[in-house]
């Protein structure tokens, strides 16, 4: 294969220029943007002029200049560019831990008298804890579905799970392991048939693959930033809440930035009118620049040329892995349609395998219990790169 060619056919190549330099000399490949995603330059040019200018000359005037409607203003951005939602229901604020617990609790609360919740065996931990932290706090009931550590979360499962006794179902839309895209449509008409309320998790899509939440029905979503959205280490996360909800929504963290007069100082809280409610406390200004300024990148570089590379990046990988990795296994899809943005290779000795790969330039992440993710984020990474990654790993792995 001629990844040159690859490379020099690549319309989103140039922005690989747009991230800082990798000044690690001894890297060979970046394989790990599924975790965090490199720096554009346009947020370090950003965060410089909002301490510089935002912060250091206008000081706190800023905040009614335009800081106050950053939650609001990037998740609507946002929601346009990468997850299928109509302006008005995305909001940027907290971790995803937290945005997971407020919409959780706010699902339950829509669908009173109904003790079960129903989530996956291999969901993400902080999603399964954070179930099982809810249903302990109400005294509900987890159903747990059997899935797959190679695959995902299939609507039948969901059917045979769901009731009358149902609340809410929460499930990841990409499996962190594997990449498996779930059917997010199919599992919320099958929720819904049974009454209950659908909430998933974007961490691995969001900026990966196009997300339809409006079209699909979803009722709640949430999200990191920090992935394929490049916004940094600890980067503020976002929440989705459909805009029929919005009336009888209630927030379990109540908090004066989602009072609907911030500055009433009043004796009781009242919540703001529509997804501003769903904020609690003093928004992250400079994680919030951050998270616009990925985003932004991504609405330039469209979300469906990002999905094609990302897609040709993850089967050129497969390929490579089938060619030059007899020792290994892929325990991601083989079929396009189902793969989100990276490919998890198992080999028994993955634990130990992993930091040696990394000490060679090649980063990449291990997970529980033999799973090496190659971690394919398009706007950073080359075909030419990928197949030098491949080639190391092929080197330090093989027979001696």
């Amino acid at each position: 294969m001629d990844v040159r060619a690859l490379d020099a056919a690549d319309e989103l190549a140039e922005f690989a220029n747009r991230f800082l330099p990798i000044g690690d000399p001894g890297v060979v490949a970046y394989l790990d943007g599924n975790s965090l995603g490199r720096p554009p330059t346009a947020t370090l040019n950003r965060l410089h002029q909002l301490v510089t200018h935002e912060w250091g000359t206008r000081m706190i005037r800023s905040w009614e200049e335009g800081w106050m409607q950053l939650p609001e203003q990037v998740g609507d951005l946002l929601g346009s560019t990468a997850l299928g939602a109509a302006p008005g229901q995305v909001i940027v604020a907290d971790s995803t831990t937290i945005c997971l617990h407020k919409v959780l609790r706010a699902a339950v609360a829509m669908r009173p008298g109904r003790p079960e919740l129903v989530t996956d065996t291999d969901n993400f931990p902080t999603d399964r804890y954070v179930v099982q932290a809810i249903a302990a706090q109400l005294g509900l009931t987890v159903r747990w579905i059997e899935s797959d550590p190679a695959g995902g979360v299939r609507p039948e499962q969901v059917a045979e799970v769901v009731g009358d006794v149902t609340a809410a179902v929460t499930f990841s839309h990409v499996a962190y392991r594997s990449a498996f895209i779930a059917d997010m449509a199919a599992i919320n008409d099958v929720a819904h048939a049974a009454g209950a309320v659908t909430v998933w998790d974007l961490c691995h899509s969001a900026g990966s693959i196009p997300v339809r939440l409006d079209a699909t029905g979803t009722d709640f979503a949430v999200g990191c930033t920090y992935k394929f959205l490049n916004a940094g280490p600890g980067a503020p996360a976002f929440l989705y809440v459909r805009a029929e909800h919005h009336d009888e929504l209630q927030t379990p963290l109540a908090g004066w930035i989602g009072n609907e007069d911030v500055f009433e100082m009043g004796p009781v809280y009242r919540p703001a009118k529509g997804i501003r409610r769903m904020l609690s406390g003093t928004p992250n200004v400079l994680g919030l620049a951050a998270v616009e300024e990925g985003v932004k990148l991504l609405a330039e570089a469209g979300i469906d040329r990002v999905r094609a590379k990302s897609t040709a990046l993850t089967r050129l990988a497969i390929e490579l892995a089938d060619e030059w990795l007899p020792d290994f296994t892929v325990a991601s899809p083989r079929e396009d349609e189902i793969r989100g943005g990276h490919v998890t290779i198992t080999h028994p000795d993955a634990e130990n395998l992993a930091p040696l790969l990394i000490a060679n330039g090649v980063i990449v992440d291990f997970r529980q219990p033999d799973g090496i993710r190659i971690g394919l984020s398009p706007l950073s990474t080359s075909f030419t790169g990928l197949h030098a990654a491949m080639a190391r790993i092929r080197d330090l792995t093989a027979p001696q």
